[in-house]
């Protein structure tokens, strides 16, 4: 491969990251609407338009669903277009999520995970983006501020193939608030990477149409969602190709699914978000320790749900533990519930058990991880929904 050249790099927090992703984008209309812990994602893209650094119409609003309302407007006239949210501001947009994604449009988002009241809380779990997993938009969720920046513009790549919209998630704090060095692309490269937007069904002030029309049984609603599922299915095709692209610029690649000291595993723990560089350390100290044959794989991607290469990946191991930072009440962890259902039609498959942590941004540190994998050797039964790191002085509150 020849030699990558050296670029700019900066110290970012991970909403900074997510607005240099956006700057390079060339994003058109910006609506915003701040709520912690997202706030310093719209901030600086503020700054960055009022200083002429990016060329970008900002939108003030008074509420999140408006927020959504401004995007699907300015898509449907044709503009490259950007928000972000968190929490009950996601849950506020929800009926806006629908309409983003029956109309085909390829906005992005970043979503900054953020448990779900009440009680109040501020902190980190995947509650708020897992309740929106059906509206049609595609999820991906980052591990790393850098990983965020090139998101954002791989985001813009893919929804303007497919014309599905894409939410980039990140972990509250952990890394919204959390600095790392993060390499800055040249614009230049950028922009013969991502070509500016030429939505083929813009409004037309000369062509007037109607949009989301009422109809009929007998009318297109369902060969419309047909025509979703299959651009979801499309997507991950799409995912890999910009992602080969966006190596041979960058040196980085950004797939579907991470794999981590999984050649010759015969246990696997399958996380996502910041929270898998933890398990990434814990189980190379396992392996070095206890020499376990134990590895990680990381779901960078939900939304498609990577069926095939879940099933060619784990189909052949022994078990797999799946560790959820979300509860589909009355049913269990959402990772753990799709990918067991995904294994299930094998002739052979892995046990696969499930773990529900960290809820409300509680910690996972390598002792809890450590804990986990013991527990799981003991475990017989797959269908248990178990709680790591409950506090028992708090269940008697």
């Amino acid at each position: 491969m020849e030699k990558l050249k050296v670029r700019e790099k900066k110290v970012l927090y991970g909403n900074h990251a997510v607005s240099y992703g956006v700057k390079l984008s060339r994003v058109q209309v910006i609506s915003a609407y701040p709520i912690t812990p997202q706030t310093p994602v719209v901030e600086l893209l503020s700054e960055m338009c009022g200083k002429k650094e990016l060329n970008a119409t900002f939108v003030n609003v008074e509420s999140e669903h408006s927020a959504m309302a401004v995007c699907i407007g300015a898509s449907i006239s044709g503009a490259r277009v950007f928000t972000a949210t968190s929490s009950q501001g996601l849950l506020l947009m929800h009926e806006l999520l629908h309409w983003a994604a029956g109309d085909r449009l390829p906005i992005v988002m970043a979503v900054i995970n953020r448990a779900v009241a009440a009680p109040w809380s501020i902190w980190s779990d995947q509650n708020d983006t897992i309740s929106q997993r059906d509206t049609g938009w595609m999820q991906i969720y980052c591990e790393s501020n850098q990983e965020v920046l090139d998101s954002i513009i791989l985001a813009y790549k893919v929804s303007e193939k497919v014309f599905l919209p894409t939410m980039i998630v990140l972990d509250a704090f952990i890394l919204s608030h959390t600095a790392e060095p993060v390499e800055i692309p040249d614009q230049e490269e950028i922009d013969n990477f991502l070509p500016p937007l030429n939505l083929p069904w813009a409004l037309d002030p000369q062509k007037p149409v109607a949009i989301g029309a009422v109809v009929s049984p007998s009318g297109p609603y369902m060969e419309l969602r047909y025509k979703i599922q299959k651009a979801m299915e499309k997507a991950l095709l799409e995912i890999e190709n910009a992602s080969l692209e966006y190596e041979s610029i960058t040196g980085r690649r950004w797939g579907i699914l991470e794999e981590f000291m999984m050649d010759d595993a015969d246990t696997v723990i399958v996380v996502s978000g910041a929270p898998s560089s933890t398990f990434k350390y814990t189980v190379n100290e396992i392996r070095k320790e206890k020499n376990k044959k134990i590895g990680v794989l990381r779901m960078r991607v939900l939304r498609p749900f990577p069926f095939n290469k879940l099933r060619e990946i784990l189909g052949d191991r022994k078990k797999v533990i799946v560790v959820d930072r979300n509860i589909s009440f009355g049913l269990g962890g959402v990772f753990f519930n799709e990918i067991r259902s995904c294994l299930y039609t094998l002739k052979r498959r892995p046990k696969v058990l499930g773990y529900i942590v960290g809820l409300g941004g509680r910690d996972v540190t390598p002792k809890d991880i450590y804990e986990m994998i013991e527990d799981a050797e003991k475990r017989k039964g797959e269908e248990d929904i178990v709680f790591f790191g409950l506090r028992e002085e708090n269940i008697s509150l």
